[in-house]
């Protein structure tokens, strides 16, 4: 059977869409009374950009999935797919560890793994596509796929650092 590309790009849209729903669920309550009363980093940004922020991410994490599975060179995606589930996962178990278990410390060395993940996840993506073709080519949807998740990447690596200053200052 064969899957239409607007099934495959609302499908890739949702997983990371519904992954972070799932983490917010365990921040509502955080947000209100636990998070607020921690010493957090002069670098540390206004609360409302966290939302926005996430969301922007999410997306670009969904599309560069729908990238990856409707690219037709016939390239495994078995190893990609499993990254980038592990990485949502991840993803999620990590507002579970810090806002859920009210646990810094183990927020931080569950990120260790989340980032390794999503950096797997990136070479993953890349390798669907030949190195030599062009990121805005047919050819190329698995290098813009992996592009598209280096904000990501970088967000993840700042969220360390606040991590790492939260659970140091607390």
């Amino acid at each position: 059977m064969k899957i239409n590309n607007t099934f495959k790009l609302i499908i890739s849209l949702l997983i990371p869409q519904v992954a972070g729903g799932l983490g917010s669920y365990f921040t509502i309550n955080s947000v209100k009374d636990w998070y607020p009363v921690l010493v957090k980093p002069a670098l540390n940004p206004p609360s409302w950009i966290f939302g926005p922020v996430w969301t922007t991410l999410f997306l670009l994490m969904g599309y560069a999935l729908y990238l990856v599975w409707k690219d037709g060179s016939g390239k495994s995606k078995r190893l990609a797919y499993w990254a980038f589930g592990i990485q949502m996962v991840l993803n999620t178990l990590w507002s579970i560890i810090f806002f859920g278990l009210h646990s810094p410390g183990g927020a931080l060395f569950e990120m260790i793994f989340l980032w390794l993940a999503i950096l797997a996840t990136i070479v993953a993506f890349a390798k669907i596509s030949p190195p030599s073709s062009g990121i805005w080519t047919t050819a190329g949807r698995g290098k813009l796929a992996a592009w598209l998740l280096v904000p990501y990447i970088f967000w993840v690596s700042f969220a360390g650092y606040l991590n790492y200053a939260i659970w140091a200052l607390n």
